[in-house]
């Protein structure tokens, strides 16, 4: 039997020298093994990624005195020592916390592409795997998320004063609704589309995770609701399992899935150091007309247009950009008041930084070869980057200048937040354009 050309035959396929041998041909006998052997593999292939960036003689020297560190911290609040930080933290804080980890994750389904050539007519090989991987799946799952609550059962009952029954019961309850939680968003992930896919996982974490929370905190101290609770999430669970089992004409969005779950660790490593592949647009998300943004029609202004453009049409720039201006807002929001020297300086020091950042992108961007096919001199390019620089800059100024006169000034700092923020992105965009770019 000839096989496409580019399609290998998956684990557990027909083998042309077995058709006659075994049962059905098939080089593994029957489903449990074809789940072993790719459940093996899967572990061996996330060890491979790992071994690729980790050198296992230095995380030796770093996870060994963090454990034992670590464990005599844990064992320490559990013998008594003082956990002072729960009096200033309400215990909302540890039900947010385990609702993070409730909604990340997915459902590793061991489905390869090739399957739809060679195990497709043998429907109970799929569904066998199918329910393995998902209780596979699940039990990971249950393990990190206990795991985590081990770690903070100190603090729940030593810290808040939770009761033991109570705080055993709230483990069930984040346990089921954590694996009810994953296999909803798997159905929703694998039987959707388009907008509607987005908006239904949305709905669902919203319900899922918004009753989680007000179960752990309005039943507190009530274990028995909270295990009725947990039954509850335990019987959706059990629903949600037999309804994937009997979901038909999904086994492309199955393997994307399962793909996609494979290649976690992979993605995190490679994010630290290759940009995401961006889409492929067909017209712009904005400024699709192209509309002029400067008054001036000289082509100095329209090279100052086209710069901001690209920088706000780039997710990567527009992105960092809103990070900074977020993390320097908060920067300069917790001084407090009494140190109104050191937020000035604050300010100034992030508003440098800024214009540096700027200065950089506008060096790339200028230098680019295809900007080097249009006829602009020196110094025109230097006169263009500078007006760049100050109008990319004022947002993050004026917004910083205000966080720093308002608390400061009250009243009068709401007018002079403006002309403080103009004034110093002006003078940080002038100066690193006189020394940056040549002329």
């Amino acid at each position: 039997m000839l096989r496409p050309a580019g399609v290998s035959r998956p684990e557990g396929a027909v083998r042309p020298d077995t058709v006659n041998a075994g049962k059905a041909g098939y080089a593994l006998p029957d489903a449990p093994r074809l789940f072993r052997q790719r459940l093996f593999a899967h572990w061996r292939e996330q060890y491979r990624m790992i071994r690729m960036v980790a050198d296992w003689i230095v995380l030796l020297y770093i996870i060994v005195p963090g454990l034992l560190l670590g464990g005599r911290i844990y064992f320490g609040f559990w013998n008594g020592e003082a956990i002072g930080w729960t009096a200033h933290v309400p215990f909302a804080l540890i039900p947010a916390a385990l609702t993070v980890l409730l909604a990340t994750g997915g459902l590793l389904l061991l489905v390869r592409e090739a399957d739809s050539l060679f195990l497709l007519q043998r429907r109970q090989w799929i569904s066998s795997l199918m329910l393995r991987s998902i209780l596979y799946s699940l039990g990971v799952t249950a393990v990190k998320i206990g795991a985590a609550f081990v770690l903070l059962l100190p603090f729940i009952i030593k810290g808040y004063g939770v009761a033991p029954a109570a705080a055993w019961a709230l483990l069930a309850l984040t346990v089921s609704c954590g694996l009810s939680t994953k296999l909803l968003v798997h159905l929703i992930r694998v039987s959707r589309q388009g907008l509607g896919r987005q908006l239904w996982l949305i709905l669902a974490l919203l319900l899922s995770c918004g009753s989680y929370l007000y179960a752990a905190l309005a039943w507190e101290n009530r274990p028995w609701l909270l295990a009725a609770a947990a039954l509850l999430y335990a019987a959706v669970t059990l629903w949600a399992i037999r309804h994937r089992l009997t979901l038909q004409g999904t086994f492309m969005q199955d393997v994307r899935e399962s793909l996609k779950q494979r290649m976690r660790i992979a993605s995190l490593m490679l994010a630290q150091v290759v940009d995401k592949p961006r889409p492929t647009r067909h017209k712009p998300w904005i400024f699709r007309r192209s509309q002029p943004l400067l008054a001036s029609r000289k082509p100095e202004a329209r090279f100052c247009a086209a710069g901001i453009k690209a920088f706000i049409r780039n997710p990567g720039h527009l992105k960092l950009y809103l990070q900074f201006t977020g993390v320097g807002l908060g920067a300069v929001l917790i001084v407090p008041s009494w140190l109104f020297l050191l937020k000035w300086l604050i300010f100034l020091v992030l508003t440098t930084l800024m214009a540096y950042w700027l200065s950089s992108y506008w060096l790339v961007f200028a230098g680019d070869d295809y900007i080097g096919i249009l006829p602009f001199t020196k110094t025109q390019k230097a006169d263009t980057g500078t007006r760049l620089l100050q109008l990319l800059i004022q947002p993050f100024s004026v917004l910083c200048a205000a966080a720093v006169c308002i608390p400061l000034y009250g009243w009068l700092g709401l007018l002079l937040f403006i002309p403080a923020g103009l004034l110093a992105g002006y003078i940080a965009a002038s100066a690193f354009s006189t020394f940056r770019f040549s002329r």
